[in-house]
């Protein structure tokens, strides 16, 4: 399959995505600054969710560019795979806000984090594996410590959330802007090659 049509319908599914969570934000039952207060929690958890979706959708981009032909069966589905985690962020995030600092929505939204990371890292493999392990993605992606890192503090943060709920936000907000810094690896291995 041409991988063009994979990524117009990944694309699609972000937007859709996207949409839902800000149709989520609860609007203010008062029109004065204490109502907008009231629902800065919502906001506060849409914004994050949003660099989440955003950084995936770029990232998931940049890694698509890499290939070179086209995709197999495996390879779609495990963009579906990374897509199905990724629509369940809204939920997650809706919840979240809602309840402010709840431990099992913390932690359900880092669940869903966890999954699109372990997600994401499997489609980049089976993408290296179809391309090639010489391959500009391979090149590019190197070991993926980024990924590792981001797994290992969504666990801690999970586990956190029951005992610390305010350092679970912060791992989720510290990842999100570690990958918000622009990870030139795959441009760099393109202009190269």
């Amino acid at each position: 399959m041409n991988k063009g049509r994979l990524e117009a319908f990944s694309d699609g599914v972000i937007a859709i995505i996207i949409t839902i969570m800000v149709l989520e934000i609860k609007k203010p039952h008062d029109v004065s600054l204490a109502g907008l207060i009231e629902v800065a929690p919502h906001i506060a958890v849409y914004a994050l969710s949003f660099i989440y979706v955003g950084i995936y959708w770029n990232n998931h981009h940049h890694m698509f560019h890499a290939v070179k032909g086209g995709v197999s069966g495996p390879i779609l589905w495990a963009n579906l795979h990374l897509l199905f985690w990724l629509s369940l962020v809204p939920f997650t995030s809706a919840w979240m806000g809602e309840n402010h600092l709840a431990t099992v929505p913390i932690a359900l939204y880092g669940g869903a984090l966890l999954m699109c990371a372990i997600a994401y890292a499997i489609l980049a493999q089976l993408l290296i594996r179809h391309e090639g392990r010489g391959s500009t993605l391979a090149r590019a992606l190197g070991k993926d410590g980024k990924t590792w890192l981001s797994i290992v503090a969504y666990i801690a943060a999970i586990t956190g959330a029951f005992f610390l709920p305010y350092l679970s936000l912060g791992l989720y907000a510290a990842v999100a802007l570690v990958w918000l810094i622009p990870d030139r690896r795959i441009e760099r291995t393109l202009h190269v090659s």
